[in-house]
């Protein structure tokens, strides 16, 4: 199979296309071919290292999100069959390999592709939308009424955060700069916040929740924000400051902690429900085929980026041959 080859730490530069072995189903495993995957920010994060948090080292091949078709399934895997269209975010963090033709994954980590969602909108979904989903619904319990402060509302988490914190009946604020409020108020942000003119802290004991996927200052600022008794919830990257900003809410009677998303069936199947009710709808700004992982890596670098950025793994045209270095250590 094709598949986007990592072998050693660096730039957008070192991802390659080459030919590796096709992977084999193991028992409650399925083996889909991709039709669609995404870039996200910590898959650059993990090129940069050549490692990913787990400690696994090139050669690899980076990737969660997924979106395709089944096309065998493993001993015991009752709920998939072969031709369901299938997308998910198998074995985070733990590699999944999904920048590849074919990928294998735990059965029960995938489910059915709303009818309507192509596969490079279904790509976009998984990984970002389950940190929003399990930030908002599962860890800071948002309900009708609840107050929210997402930054980075544009971002790949954000733009889903917005929509799924208005579908949870919350009123939402959300940060970018100016130009992109159209956009924040088109997801469905009641308030929107130009953090180059405006100090998000001056919102003092508004919020009941604050979703910060950015960290530093931003957190910091945060914790000011926030109602006593209110959340603030951290998404990695993670620093050492963590710990200081947990404390100072605590001494204010407020909760900051720290998320990192896992593959989850009934969170998957929730958000497919608000796709399938119009509640939710990711927004894709680019999409390259897969021999392009590099120019997805430098347009994700610039941290910058509107929404999700998504590769088409599929081709209508045969692959061309390409080389493969029969001598070296074989991807993981």
């Amino acid at each position: 199979m094709r598949a986007i080859i990592q072998r050693t730490a660096g730039g957008p530069e070192v991802l390659h296309l080459e030919h590796v072995p096709t992977p084999t189903p193991g028992p409650t495993e399925v083996l889909v071919r991709v039709d669609a995957t995404s870039v996200n920010p910590t898959d650059a994060k993990t090129r940069g290292r050549g490692r990913f948090p787990v400690g696994v080292t090139t050669p690899f091949i980076l990737g969660y999100d997924v979106a395709g078709t089944v096309e065998a399934v493993g001993d015991g895997v009752t709920i998939h069959q072969p031709g369901d269209r299938i997308y998910g975010m198998p074995r985070f963090p733990y590699p999944a390999g999904a920048y590849a033709e074919y990928v294998t994954a735990p059965g029960r980590q995938l489910v059915p592709i709303p009818p309507g969602l192509d596969t490079v909108h279904a790509a976009a979904l998984p990984l970002a939308g389950l940190t929003a989903w399990q930030s908002l619904h599962d860890t800071a319990h948002v309900a009708p009424g609840t107050r929210v402060l997402i930054h980075a509302g544009a971002g790949g988490v954000g733009h889903l955060a917005i929509q799924i914190a208005k579908a949870l009946g919350a009123h939402v604020s959300a940060t970018s700069r100016a130009e992109k409020h159209d956009l924040l108020r088109r997801f469905g942000a009641d308030e929107c916040i130009d953090y180059t003119t405006t100090d998000y802290a001056d919102l003092a004991d508004s919020m009941d929740v604050v979703l910060d996927p950015i960290g530093g200052t931003t957190t910091a600022r945060s914790v000011r924000a926030l109602r006593r008794d209110g959340t603030l919830i951290r998404l990695p990257p993670w620093t050492d400051d963590d710990q200081h900003t947990r404390e100072i809410a605590a001494q204010q009677h407020k909760k900051a902690v720290r998320l990192l998303v896992e593959p989850d069936h009934a969170g998957m199947a929730a958000l497919s429900d608000l796709v399938e009710r119009g509640l939710l709808a990711p927004h894709v700004e680019h999409t390259f085929p897969l021999e392009q992982a590099s120019s997805a890596h430098r347009l994700i670098d610039t941290n910058h980026t509107t929404g999700k950025i998504t590769l088409k793994v599929t081709s209508p045209d045969p692959p061309r041959p390409l080389p493969r270095t029969d001598d070296a250590e074989p991807a993981a």
